[in-house]
């Protein structure tokens, strides 16, 4: 029976698949074997398994990692003047880069046994996180050193000679590490770069040393202008077979001192008048030694595994870090201004059209940290989340997008209008930059979260992929026969499941025990599940190698994907955190918000499918069009009230990062909120006698001391809205090149 179905039903399935499905480039095989799957491989499973999710444990900082945050971070934080930094010195002070290097910031992922922190991913991510919401400059500047750079190569890839060297100097910040990318032609496609290595014999100190000759062109470098160690990416060429019989081994990553005889640093960019250092860096003719290749000259050719596998670290832990801060920063603002601002007698947090976007920052900032919260986790649990990270880089970012546009909205001329005093400015200008950077959003989203996702997620797709590529056909053919089968069955699985799941409103779909109220989430999120995992199968086999240019149809599935973990996340941390029944608005709204938008999403693939006969079966199979309401307008005006009043579930969404006020802004606008709150009571009190205060005070209805609080708060609340302005002095220390303003013209010369 197994030689009929191999040699009569397999073998014609195996040549079609040949032509049909996608084949591996050599970039794309090294980025999958770059990294792992983990709960994205659940969600493409189409039945994920709840108790996995549930036995994942929560992150938690060791003792050490907790007084770092609330010592040096904090103690950080107090010295940082951000508006100085972007506006006035171009830089941080000299007394945060001494701090900086003194506490061992640029050492956070080195391990003690060479002088650094040795800190967890989540311990890491705090920090970033924390940084962030004072000053994205200072948070850029530690970020970088342990993200993608020369530490975490060595780390992960270094020989014993190069770990024991540079990474106790990198770990006290006696070196200065930067990482050269990107190039003038070659941003998110890498593998087109045109820096070069060529393998080469040279005289030094009078003797012939086998090395490489360098020139690049690097651009966008945070750090460059002032690093003194470079992590530098190229193809390496060996035209004379000095280290091998590989003519071009391939991309390369190698250290690179700056203080070498043809590199030049130290001109600047100025990415959206945020000051961190970032420049371009240019190489001609400098040499290094084979030694200087990252792990040896073993991973000449390498790079690519290796940039893969570091990427981990700034797309799942720094640049959502980043996000979240900015999320943050955007719910814990806009909910206190809009309890302390007022129009029409009423605070305007009040105004149905001012709660939608409340209720769109408290859910986000909700949903995005307990994103950020699992992939630490998963990270700290050793794994190498590459679609993971990336889906979190994409889609972070993204919502930190959202989140800073409805805060500028609510906030109106106050946010508009720059000074020391505005607290969201900052960030509205970074967002670009989080946007763009370690792969950009756009190429991230229809290319990578799905594209590579699929692949490496599909519990049989890799292993059929790999076995068409076999050069024995008689071993292909049978690996395929067994592979193929299996995804018969599983395929047949899921669309029992997605059918039965869509028909019945997911009632008997899988959730976890015990699951309380949360189970009919669970339930439903089984359902687009399958949903999901059924469409994957039928794009892969009705489309095959064209998915690859169907980017629009791949950057609808990635979203779709991003929908489903990012949820998952938040069921995950309101169980871990004790499933308060205070937060459960906002698990209710990430809930509806995101069924709806899988639906819509869903429809969107469907109508786009190129097999019509495919969509008509996968429309009557997952029924897109059956999916629960968006959030209430009831439940919309619970959530904006979670962050525009005081109470157990703001203090939580937003932690005691803002308390000690370090932004001037923040600082002011704490005050006010806590005296509108404080003298609540009075202001109801005047309301229904219908008196001003004074009035109340002549009347005897109103103390003095309750006067005063009273106008304590008024004078607190003129302080919060207030904008800044300047005087021409200070103008022109701001802008040293603009001419004197005019004097005013003569009313009647006006006239004319």
């Amino acid at each position: 029976m197994g030689n009929f179905r191999k040699n009569y039903l397999t073998k014609p399935i195996f040549r079609w698949a040949k032509g049909a499905m996608p084949s591996l480039s050599k970039t794309e095989r090294e980025a999958l074997n770059a990294g792992e799957t983990w709960w994205d491989a659940q969600l493409f499973s189409g039945n994920p398994d709840w108790g996995m999710l549930r036995d994942v444990p929560a992150p938690v900082l060791k003792p050490e990692e907790q007084a770092f945050l609330d010592g040096p971070c904090r103690e950080l934080c107090a010295m940082i003047d951000d508006w100085a930094i972007n506006r006035l010195d171009g830089d941080l002070s000299p007394a945060v880069w001494e701090f900086m290097r003194e506490h061992r910031f640029f050492g956070m992922i080195i391990a003690r046994e060479y002088g650094g922190l040795g800190f967890s991913a989540f311990a890491h991510s705090q920090v970033v996180r924390r940084i962030s919401m004072v000053s994205i400059p200072a948070a850029v500047t530690v970020m970088v050193p342990n993200s993608l750079g020369p530490g975490e190569l060595l780390h992960l890839f270094g020989t014993d000679a190069q770990k024991d060297y540079w990474l106790p100097r990198l770990a006290d910040g006696s070196e200065l590490p930067a990482f050269g990318l990107t190039s003038d032609f070659a941003g998110s496609d890498a593998a087109s770069m045109l820096d070069t290595g060529i393998v080469c014999r040279e005289m030094r100190d009078g003797e012939e040393v086998i090395g490489i000759r360098l020139n690049w062109a690097k651009r966008y470098i945070t750090l460059a202008p002032v690093c003194t160690l470079m992590g530098l990416a190229f193809k390496l060429y060996d035209p004379d077979g000095l280290i091998g019989d590989e003519p071009e081994p391939g991309i390369t990553c190698a250290l690179v001192p700056a203080n070498l005889e043809g590199v030049e640093i130290g001109r600047r960019h100025i990415p959206a008048a945020t000051m961190f250092l970032n420049g371009p860096t240019t190489g001609k003719d400098v040499f290094i030694p084979l030694d200087n290749i990252i792990g040896g000259p073993e991973y000449a050719g390498k790079g690519w595994i290796m940039l893969m596998s570091a990427l981990a670290a700034g797309r799942g832990i720094s640049l959502p870090s980043l996000a979240c801060a900015g999320t943050a920063a955007a719910a814990h603002t806009t909910g206190a201004y809009a309890r302390i601002r007022k129009q029409f007698k009423l605070p305007i947090a009040r105004f149905g059209g001012v709660q939608e976007p409340l209720a769109r920052l408290a859910a986000e900032t909700y949903a995005i940290d307990a994103a950020r919260r699992l992939t630490c986790a998963g990270l700290d649990q050793g794994r190498a989340l590459a679609v993971i990270s990336s889906l979190m880089k994409y889609t972070a970012t993204e919502r930190m997008r959202a989140a800073i546009d409805d805060a500028m909205d609510v906030h109106a001329g106050k946010a508009v209008v720059d000074g020391p005093g505005n607290y969201l400015s900052a960030h509205y200008r970074a967002v670009p930059i989080g946007i763009t950077v370690e792969g950009s959003n756009i190429v991230t989203r229809s290319l990578m979260v799905f594209g590579q996702g699929a692949i490496r997620a599909h519990p049989h797709l890799l292993d059929e992929i790999l076995a068409l590529e076999k050069g024995q056909a008689d071993e292909a053919l049978s690996e395929f026969d067994q592979h193929f089968w299996r995804h018969v069955g599983h395929s047949l699985r899921t669309f029992g499941r997605s059918f039965g799941r869509a028909l019945t409103g997911a009632r008997f779909a899988p959730a976890p025990a015990g699951a309380g109220r949360a189970a009919p989430i669970y339930r439903e999120l089984s359902r687009w599940s399958a949903a999901y995992a059924l469409t994957a199968d039928l794009a892969f086999l009705t489309i095959g190698g064209g998915l690859k240019r169907m980017e629009m149809l791949s950057g609808r599935m990635a979203d779709i994907l991003c929908e489903m973990y990012i949820l998952s996340a938040v069921l995950k941390r309101w169980e871990d955190e004790g499933r308060h029944d205070a937060d459960f608005p906002l698990v209710a709204y990430n809930a509806r918000r995101s069924f709806a938008r899988i639906g819509e999403l869903l429809d969107g693939v469907l109508a786009n499918f190129p097999a019509r006969w495919a969509a008509l079966i996968l429309r009557f199979a997952t029924q897109p069009g059956s999916r629960p309401r968006a959030p209430s307008d009831a439940l919309v005006a619970t959530c904006a009230s979670l962050i525009s009043e005081p109470g157990e579930t703001r203090d939580r969404l937003l932690g005691d990062f803002f308390e000690g006020g370090h932004h001037p802004g923040i600082a002011v606008l704490n005050e006010a909120f806590k005296r509108v709150i404080e003298t609540e009571p009075l202001q109801q009190k005047l309301r229904k006698i219908e008196m001003t205060p004074q009035q109340a005070v002549d009347a005897g209805l109103l103390s003095a001391e309750e006067k005063a609080g009273l106008d304590a708060m008024q004078a607190a609340v003129a302080r919060a809205i207030a904008v800044d302005d300047f005087t021409q002095e200070e103008m022109a220390q701001l802008f040293p090149g603009a001419p004197a303003a005019q004097e005013p013209r003569p009313r009647e010369e006006a006239a004319e």
